[in-house]
């Protein structure tokens, strides 16, 4: 009698544990080159639909709920174990660190951005009286200018005040359209921030299955090397966040006291440089357009020096970002600077945060297959 068959089993390859606290090792079952192909295809058209479909917020939030998931729940996990109640029971430890480190994640940013609104609520009541200041500053400036250039070139510029006020609301009127396209995209991506931020909070803490289909691996391989290159990214990304952050600090306590200008909430904003500097370019974008805000209700002259700083600590960023991020992921700052400028190009400013991310995980795949 001809002997049965054995069917093929899934080699028993030592990987990541299927859930947090889990034991024994993960099964990765043999994949062959169609389903490999498959999960790279995959991967790309995700990652490509980020990019077409604005869901980059969306994204970076996914990755940051997880990990700061991950982070919250080992230090609770720690601190609970330590209770007699529940030191003696560590599933029970691990539950509750899972439990509090989602709410802390997911009530941390409303909580900040109450706090944000309560402390602005000032400079939102002062605003009419900082437009009337900044307007008749401006309408000062035009009529120097006009009694100092030639006749031909003064006629195109205001008359006053009042004329000024008139371009301004024809303008703004024009642009109401886009203002209120812009109003609806931050909405939205503030919107789809928050629900990535739920997303990776609860993946954080989810039983995976400890055996897989072999897409499903190939899958949970592609997602896992993306998230050990938006590791790196991080790490740099914190160091470049501290730069930022001394060079805002000089700034607001050495450079603008010595003109005789200081700002209120220095304190807050420096600490707003060092959290918003975490998102890759935008938010050094963010915090500085901030500092430009503030600046503003100290003086016109105040804000312009701020703006000015803005422009210059964005233009530098290309080349810290750039050298930073490339000492973390093993790039070289030409190669960065070349992805981030063409991915820029493409698809604008989420191209240029997107670029460090994206290409530090192609270049992760290429050297896992030893093409690189």
């Amino acid at each position: 009698m001809a002997k049965k068959p054995q069917p093929i089993t899934p080699s028993a390859i030592p990987g990541p544990q299927g859930s947090p606290g889990s034991s024994g090792p993960a099964y990765r079952p043999t994949a062959s080159r169609g389903v490999m192909v498959a999960s790279y295809l995959l991967m790309l058209a995700a990652l490509l639909l980020v990019m077409w479909e604005h869901l980059l917020p969306g994204l970076l939030c996914v990755c940051i709920g997880f990990l700061a998931t991950r982070w919250f729940a080992r230090i609770l996990t720690t601190g609970l174990a330590r209770i007699p109640a529940l030191g003696k029971r560590p599933e029970r430890a691990l539950g509750w660190a899972n439990v509090l480190a989602v709410i802390l994640v997911l009530l941390g940013p409303i909580a900040l951005l109450t706090l944000a609104l309560s402390q602005a609520r000032e400079y939102i009541v002062d605003a009419p009286d900082q437009y009337r200041e900044l307007l008749d500053y401006t309408a000062r400036t035009v009529l120097e200018l006009r009694s100092k250039l030639p006749v031909e070139i003064a006629a195109y510029l205001p008359e006053g005040a009042a004329e000024i006020q008139r371009v301004i609301a024809n303008y703004l009127r024009a642009q109401a359209g886009s203002l209120a396209m812009a109003g609806r995209a931050w909405l939205h991506g503030l919107l789809f921030s928050y629900v990535g931020l739920i997303v990776g909070a609860l993946a954080a803490v989810s039983h995976a299955a400890l055996r897989r289909k072999p897409l499903a691996e190939q899958l949970h391989q592609r997602v896992q090397t993306f998230g050990e290159a938006f590791g790196q990214i991080v790490a740099a990304q914190f160091w470049i966040a501290a730069f930022n952050t001394l060079l805002t600090a000089i700034f607001l306590l050495f450079i603008m006291p010595m003109w005789g200008a200081h700002l209120p909430y220095t304190p807050a904003l420096i600490t707003l440089t060092f959290l918003a500097g975490l998102v890759p370019i935008v938010g050094n974008l963010v915090c500085n357009s901030v500092i430009t805000l503030v600046g503003l209700s100290v003086s016109p002259v105040t804000a312009a020096a701020c703006l000015i700083f803005l422009i210059v600590i964005h233009k530098a960023e290309y080349v810290i970002n750039a050298k930073v991020v490339g000492a973390r992921t093993q790039m070289s700052v030409w190669e960065l600077l070349a992805v981030m400028f063409v991915a820029e190009a493409i698809f604008g400013p989420a191209g240029l945060v997107a670029a460090p991310l994206y290409y530090a995980y192609l270049k992760k795949e290429l050297q896992a297959a030893a093409l690189v």
